[in-house]
């Protein structure tokens, strides 16, 4: 008999333990409509269309500064040679950025964000697919978390199903996403490199007698000044560059003009397929190695699609067919017009082309081009850093946010210097545009099969588009770029080992990192503490409970922390007021100010214990000035208002999560505030204060309002089992190990005040 009642009792407790630590539910449900984006008049999408050149198009735009000396870096004797490749760089161009990212490509934003981070967050929240660890559904209750129901009898609705339920495929999709994003840093090394290496060589053309290491040493000098100006943030010139590129197009293209009708028009008939026919029938195995310098012509690309959330699709769509694309054929065209009057100056084409009274200006025009064509991509790199540090899939560095109105210009110290050292040693390495050519055109073709994949995921899974449509974009588009993989690795060891090795040591960072991330998180789920322990502690949890208010951070979204239990059970006591926090990013861009937070009390309202989840996109900012601390008492008070005084009073109830809502939508009735007023210290040591209403029945309004916030924070360091694999242990003792010790604490992410920190440290074994 006794026996059958311990059993009963066990079961009970169980059952309240798995009842009380459940995550939060349906009410989180109850969310602000988000409003509709008013309509633009086309006055404005002008404007976003001429701002978006100096931002989305000065890497594309400086392409023909050194395209045709990479296609025929040894010249070439025939004139037919010359027009299959003016005719491989016209239907490139039509093909990938014309036709797939500007018409294609461009419609699969996320909420108006692009990029590979894009594509994949709306290919998870589609398929149902968990980025996160602590990720929940009523996280897909958010106004920008769309998603839409699937048939499951559909080729869609197999293909979601087979994303949801294979791990493997997971696991790729991680690894496909994260190669992309090191060829995005790969590009971030190289383009600064080229663009102004072959800037600067065309003084050459003028000045026969500088040589080629005076060139070299003028490139690395302003690459240095180049990287240095980074932290001011292109906010303060920005309005510099459009006007900037806007005259370089227009020279180029002008001068494109001049040189077909000067020279040679009869190279606009190779706008006529037939050339590039002729051009493989001729030459096979050659024409085929040169499609590596043919693919330079479209180079930046990706920036037309990752760039879309500093403007619009539709501005961005129409400023590359009206101006950008008619101004590089013209500059193409032109060239070849040139250079079949005069084969063997090649090498600098395009200054040699230019009309003597204009080549200085040019020279100039072309200089600021190509720094601005690398702002472009130094930026890009930035901000898919701070998104892959958001998803956890890079370690944490400083983000230093370098303008009030756009959140998405960012500065990373850190990387900022690594990418001016790799590039200057690129620069005085290789010393020549044709070897960092090839360099860059594999990382290039890389990024775009990647695009290629994620885009057909994105067409089955979110846009529903017929299956006949979906295979002829992924032939087409696969074996185009496959082609000209396959040309650019035949160039492995003339300078393309070069982003494969980048690459290879950035996927072993950013996936060692992810992996050591998810241990961590398991380890901490499952040493996470009953909340059945802690309510048959009492409601002073068998400790003195102090004035004040404590954060306690976790991973977890649910569940009490380890920390928790080795903080009671070194301390003897404990805060008023007990705050489990969990800051976690979502698959989206953004998460609007009045959805940040969700709330639930843990246990009887006597024991003043909170559940705290706040929830930020890959966009989103986490700053120092973002008053996080205050929002989130705000927040906390107004839940406690809305909901104890209707609770009921049951020894073992939690209460209910709210999703709350604008601050200015509240008004507190005076009648029914039960608070007690807690005043906070402000971070520095003034006597300024900031007032936030917690109930605290039990504490005098003297003793709250000495109190303050203080601020427990983990320090959760994991070792290797001593019977796991090498791989294993190398990974995690070693590598991790290594990456945790130089990254950014985790306090300073948080914006932790370190008088206010308190750090608990535990080993765990993976």
């Amino acid at each position: 008999m006794a026996e059958s009642s311990e059993v009963s009792t066990a079961g009970k407790l169980f059952e309240l333990n798995q009842r009380l630590d459940q995550p939060l539910d349906v009410e989180a449900a109850q969310i602000a409509g988000l409003q509709q984006p008013k309509a633009r008049s086309a006055l404005v999408i002008l404007s976003f269309a001429f701002q978006s050149l100096g931002i989305v198009y000065g890497d594309l735009g400086t392409s023909p500064l050194y395209v045709y000396h990479s296609i025929f870096p040894d010249g070439f004797t025939d004139r037919e040679d010359l027009m299959g490749a003016l005719s491989l760089i016209i239907y490139l161009l039509l093909l990938i950025p014309l036709i797939k990212y500007t018409f294609i490509v461009m419609r699969a934003n996320d909420n108006g964000e692009g990029g590979t981070f894009a594509l994949y967050s709306l290919i998870c929240r589609h398929a149902r697919v968990d980025t996160i660890p602590s990720q929940h559904w009523t996280d897909r209750m958010l106004t920008t978390y769309y998603q839409h129901s699937l048939d499951q009898k559909t080729v869609a609705g197999k293909t979601t199903r087979w994303l949801e339920e294979n791990r493997y495929a997971q696991k790729l999709l991680v690894i496909l996403v994260l190669f992309g994003t090191c060829m995005l840093i790969g590009d971030g090394i190289l383009t600064p490199a080229i663009s102004v290496l072959s800037s600067v060589s065309g003084i050459q053309v003028n000045k026969p007698h500088v040589s080629d290491d005076w060139v070299v040493a003028v490139a690395c000098v302003i690459l240095v000044g180049f990287f240095c100006v980074q932290r001011f943030g292109t906010d303060k010139v920005g309005w510099f560059f459009a006007p900037a590129v806007f005259v370089w197009f227009l020279s180029i293209g002008l001068v494109g003009i001049y040189n077909t009708v000067k020279h040679d028009h009869e190279v606009v008939k190779a706008f006529l397929p037939v050339y590039i026919v002729r051009y493989f029938k001729k030459h096979q195995k050659k024409s085929w190695v040169s499609l590596g310098g043919v693919l330079l012509s479209v180079t930046g690309t990706e920036a037309l699609y990752a760039d879309v959330g500093h403007f619009t699709a539709s501005s961005v769509q129409i400023a590359f067919p009206c101006f950008v694309l008619p101004c590089l054929l013209a500059s193409y065209v032109g060239q070849a017009a040139y250079l079949s009057k005069h084969p063997k100056e090649v090498t600098h084409a395009f200054y040699r082309s230019l009309p003597d009274p204009v080549y200085w200006p040019i020279f100039v025009v072309a200089t600021i081009a190509a720094v601005i064509a690398s702002q472009a991509t130094i930026t890009a790199t930035f901000a898919t850093i701070k998104q892959a540090v958001a998803l956890g899939c890079f370690p944490r560095v400083k983000v230093v946010y370098t303008s009030s109105k756009h959140l998405g210009q960012v500065y990373i110290p850190e990387i900022n210097w690594i990418l001016m050292i790799l590039c200057i040693v690129i620069t005085a390495g290789f010393r020549g545009t044709v070897q960092i050519g090839n360099a860059y055109g594999i990382a290039v073709v890389a990024l775009m099969l990647v695009t290629t994949v994620l885009m057909t995921l994105v067409m089955l899974v979110v846009w529903r588009t017929s299956i006949v449509f979906i295979v002829m974009f992924a032939s087409v588009y696969l074996a185009v770029e496959l082609v000209l993989l396959s040309s650019m690795l035949f160039k492995f060891g003339q300078g393309g080992w070069a982003p494969v090795v980048i690459a290879v040591v950035c996927l072993m960072v950013m996936f060692t990192w992810h992996y050591g991330t998810l241990k961590k998180y398991e380890v901490e789920r499952q040493n996470k503490v009953p909340v059945s322990w802690i309510l048959g502690l009492g409601p002073c949890l068998g400790l003195v409970r102090v004035p004040g208010i404590g954060f306690i951070y976790s991973e977890l979204a649910h569940g009490v922390p380890s920390i928790f239990s080795h903080f009671m059970t070194h301390l003897p006591a404990i805060h008023s007021v007990v705050i489990f926090v969990c800051v976690k990013y979502l698959p989206v861009n953004i998460v609007p100010q009045e959805e940040r937070f969700l709330f639930r009390r843990i246990g009887p309202k006597e024991f003043r214990l909170y559940r705290c989840v706040a929830r930020y996109g890959y966009k989103d900012s986490h700053r120092r000035d973002d008053k996080f601390e205050e929002h989130l008492l705000t927040k906390l008070s107004l839940y406690i208002k809305q909901n104890c005084p209707s609770e009921s009073s049951s020894a073992y109830e939690e209460g209910k999560i709210i999703q709350t809502p604008p601050e200015s939508s509240f008004i507190a009735d005076e009648q029914h505030t039960i608070d007690t007023q807690i005043e906070l210290f402000s971070e520095d040591s003034s006597m300024s204060k900031r007032s936030v209403e917690i109930m605290t029945p039990t504490h005098s309004k003297r003793e709250a309002r000495q109190a303050g916030v203080v601020h427990i924070l983990g320090d959760l360091v994991i070792r290797a089992k001593p019977h796991s694999s090498v791989v294993k242990k190398f990974l995690i003792d070693y590598v991790y190990a290594f990456l945790r010790r130089i990254c950014r604490e985790n306090s300073a992410a948080l914006n932790i005040p370190h008088q206010n920190l308190f750090n608990i440290g535990q080993v765990y074994f993976v």
